[in-house]
């Protein structure tokens, strides 16, 4: 992204919880129950905007690296939507009832220690 956007400063963000984690788990600052998201970049001053940006819609923000270390947030790695899920019950056999559970379920707080051992340790 940041070749074809030469000019631009890209920062990587809310790309590993869905739309309606960001919405349920969002908390005040100082919230015991605050979510963290990790956070990714090659500017500081992008990263530190972006920072912001979390903060004011409910998560803390983890700084990961650069965007060549964005990968340790993607898809197969741990941090990676499922820890802000709690189990999916046994028994939902079919989709509406497993569409049903994604939309009502509030999810599970992710602390920033634990976006940061889990980004530390990218691999199951």
């Amino acid at each position: 992204m940041q070749r074809h956007l030469s000019d631009s400063r890209v920062v990587k963000a809310f790309n590993n919880v869905d739309f309606r984690r960001v919405f349920t788990l969002a908390r005040p600052s100082g919230a015991p129950d605050r979510s963290a998201l990790p956070i990714a970049g090659d500017n500081a001053a992008a990263k530190a905007q972006v920072a912001q940006l979390v903060d004011t819609l409910g998560y803390d923000a983890v700084d990961i690296g650069t965007l060549a270390d964005s990968w340790r947030s993607g898809p197969n790695t741990p941090v990676h939507v499922q820890p802000y899920f709690p189990a999916r019950p046994e028994g939902m056999t079919t989709d509406e009832e497993r569409w049903r559970w994604f939309l009502e379920t509030p999810g599970v707080p992710v602390p920033a220690e634990l976006v940061k051992e889990l980004v530390a340790n990218p691999v199951d």
